[in-house]
């Protein structure tokens, strides 16, 4: 029972990885139809950028303390890149250069919101699993 808790666990934190890259996706949208001026377009994108960061990080880390190493090793490629952002200074979105990296900004969280719903997906399918296994003892 223990291994279904993990599961769910690290569902709810996939499920507020996808919410957090919705956000920023309806964001991105609602400036490329003009509904939201650029700044603050901006400014809501960077305020939840760092918890993404802080989500993803902690999802890793939740999965290698409970030694599901294959679910960890899926997770490494998107911290890395998120690493790599964040130490190059490219993780928050400059005002004045939105317009120009619209389509880039928006092509970059589809992708990471494709990757996050594939985990997610792997996650629920481990936690069906676990929760079928126990029943079989």
């Amino acid at each position: 029972m223990g291994d279904v808790w993990t599961w769910l666990i690290s569902f709810f934190f996939l499920i507020a990885l996808v919410g957090i890259i919705v956000y920023q996706l309806v964001c991105l949208a609602d400036l490329e139809f003009d509904y939201i001026n650029p700044y603050d377009s901006a400014s809501r994108i960077n305020f939840v950028v760092l918890p993404e960061f802080i989500v993803q990080g902690t999802l890793c880390l939740f999965y290698l303390v409970t030694g599901h190493w294959l679910m960890t090793l899926l997770c490494l490629p998107y911290l890395y890149y998120d690493y790599q952002l964040y130490s190059k200074g490219q993780h928050l979105i400059d005002v004045t250069e939105i317009f120009n990296l619209l389509n880039w900004e928006k092509k970059k969280r589809l992708f990471k919101l494709a990757y996050i719903i594939l985990i997610l997906f792997l996650t629920i399918f481990w936690m069906i699993y676990s929760a079928l296994d126990g029943y079989e003892d």
